[in-house]
C-alpha cells in the first residue's frame, strides 16, 4: 500500500509540472514574460490595455454601486487579518526554531503583481492588493499550521477531510499504532528543510 501512495504522489508531482508548463505556454500566448518580479508585455498589448482601462467614476458609481455600500465591511476585515498576520508570524518566529522546523517564507505566499496591469484603475488595483494580501495570508497561515500539525500530530482523520493541505497525504494512517513513531520521526525530520517554492 505505501508503494501505491508513493506512485500516486509521483503522478501528482508530474501533473503539477505539466500544469506549470501549460500555464507558461498560456503566458506566452498572452504575450508577456517575467523579468524577476516585473511583468513585461509586448508594446502593442500594453497599449491596448491602456485603452481598455475603465474610468474611476464608472467603477465607483456605474459598474456596481452596491460595492461602495459593502466596502466598509470588506475593508474592516483588514483589522483581524493584520492581527492574525502579526500573531501567526510571531508564533512561527519564536516556536519553529525551538522545534527545529524551517520557517515559512512569506515571499512564496504574498504576491503583488496585478498593479502592473494597465487596464486596471486605482480602485481596482487597491482591491487586487487587498485580495492578494488576504488570500496570501490564508495560504501562509495554513502552511504554518500544517507544519505545526506535521510536527505534533501527523495522523490522518478517520473520515474524509475536505480542503486538506498537501502535507496531509503523507501523514500516518488513522489507527496505525505500529508505524506511528517511525512516521512521526520521519515527518519531523522532513520539516527541518522545506523548499517553499515547491509547495506553492
Amino acid at each position: 500500500m505505501p508503494n501505491r501512495i508513493e506512485d500516486l504522489l509521483k503522478q501528482i508531482t508530474l501533473l503539477e509540472d505539466e500544469l506549470g508548463a501549460t500555464l507558461r505556454e498560456r503566458q506566452q500566448k498572452i504575450s508577456y514574460h517575467l523579468k524577476g518580479k516585473r511583468v513585461e508585455f509586448e508594446q502593442s498589448i500594453s497599449q491596448s490595455h491602456q485603452k481598455l482601462k475603465t474610468s474611476l467614476l464608472h467603477t465607483l458609481f456605474i459598474d456596481r454601486p452596491q460595492n461602495i455600500i459593502t466596502a466598509p465591511i470588506i475593508y474592516g476585515m483588514a483589522i483581524p487579518l493584520v492581527l492574525m498576520d502579526i500573531l501567526i508570524s510571531f508564533y512561527q518566529y519564536t516556536c519553529f526554531p525551538i522545534y527545529g522546523v524551517a520557517r515559512v517564507k512569506r515571499r512564496a505566499y504574498f504576491i503583488y503583481d496585478r498593479d502592473q496591469l494597465r487596464y486596471l484603475n486605482i480602485v481596482q488595483k487597491i482591491n487586487c492588493h487587498y485580495c492578494a494580501y488576504g488570500n496570501g495570508l490564508m495560504a501562509y497561515a495554513s502552511e504554518i499550521i500544517a507544519r505545526t500539525e506535521q510536527y505534533f500530530c501527523p495522523i490522518k482523520h478517520a473520515t474524509k477531510r475536505l480542503g486538506a493541505h498537501p502535507r496531509y497525504l503523507e501523514f500516518s494512517e488513522f489507527g496505525d499504532a505500529e508505524n506511528f513513531k517511525d512516521d512521526l520521526t520521519k515527518l519531523r525530520k522532513e520539516l527541518r528543510e522545506v523548499n517553499d517554492e515547491q509547495i506553492t
